[in-house]
């Protein structure tokens, strides 16, 4: 697969302050790439350098395996700030305007509307807009043009939920069209819905990146119950795959160093005389895993 984007040891420092310190990043063709931080982690600044905006202090970076070029430019929409739209104007109004500025033909207007679902409304002035409204149409802006990259700072920021919902439709259907996606968030249930890879970002650092499912599977983690809870306990500390067994409400939470079939304990825990009344597979959620790996 095609790598879009990657980046080497960027770094950048304001004073004494250093806001990126040493950030590697790989982003394939098609992937939804989350940055995953809290703010003032680095996100925004990693976005700004990789739209030439912020220059880094030290560091490189390549994109479609070339250096940054105006040309390159053409083929990454971004949105990192509250669009800059007209009020009295209408949406199509306003993305002529934008389409003049990106010098690209209106005939693409009404496409970027459609994919947004905002061309029925595309007569209305900006300022009728619900503010969900208003993200969509700059990220229609965004696709003028059909960039095969689109980056986006905090893109549920201050939506309500319908909005949110909204929004994370919207990603995964431009990501279904093979737009790759660069994603800043600092929420952990937007990444790990929409996402497909995740990099966790903290103080300027690079903690983790991966792809979601595998991080999330780094210590898979069974819920256990049986007739016999004390036999059951013994059993389970004698399987070499277990790394830990903590009791929580009644069933044992068991930690394990690599993932297995349910099918597998249940088989195991049989013929050492311990039948299982209860088995559950508990995915870590990303929040869970996301606070233990920055703590």
């Amino acid at each position: 697969m095609e790598t879009v984007l990657t980046t080497h040891q960027l770094s950048k420092h304001y004073g004494s302050h250093h806001a990126l310190k040493g950030i590697s990043l790989k982003v394939e063709q098609g992937s939804v790439f989350g940055l995953l931080g809290p703010n003032g982690s680095g996100k925004t600044t990693t976005l700004g350098i990789l739209l030439d905006i912020i220059p880094q202090n030290k560091g490189s970076y390549t994109w479609f395996g070339q250096k940054p070029s105006h040309q390159l430019r053409k083929q990454i929409g971004s949105i990192l700030e509250t669009p800059n739209f007209y009020g009295y104007l209408s949406a199509e109004r306003n993305l002529k305007i934008s389409a003049e500025i990106k010098e690209v033909p209106f005939s693409d207007i009404d496409r970027v509307l459609k994919m947004v679902k905002l061309f029925d409304r595309r007569k209305d002035k900006f300022k009728s807009y619900s503010l969900g409204m208003k993200q969509r149409l700059s990220i229609a802006a965004a696709l003028l043009g059909k960039p095969q990259v689109l980056l986006l700072d905090e893109p549920t920021n201050g939506l309500d939920p319908q909005g949110i919902a909204e929004i994370r439709e919207l990603i995964i259907a431009i990501a279904e069209q093979g737009v790759t996606i660069i994603l800043a968030s600092h929420m952990l249930d937007e990444v790990e819905k929409v996402c497909s890879h995740v990099a966790i970002i903290k103080n300027g650092s690079l903690i983790v990146q991966g792809r979601v499912d595998e991080i999330l599977d780094k210590e898979p983690t069974l819920e256990l119950k049986a007739d016999d809870m004390d036999l059951l306990l013994l059993t389970l500390k004698e399987f070499a795959l277990v790394k830990e067994v903590k009791l929580k409400q009644g069933s044992y939470l068991v930690k394990l160093s690599e993932s297995i079939s349910n099918a597998e304990i249940n088989t195991y825990c049989f013929n050492k005389g311990v039948p299982l009344t209860h088995l559950v597979s508990k995915k870590k959620k990303l929040e869970t895993h996301f606070l233990e790996i920055t703590n």
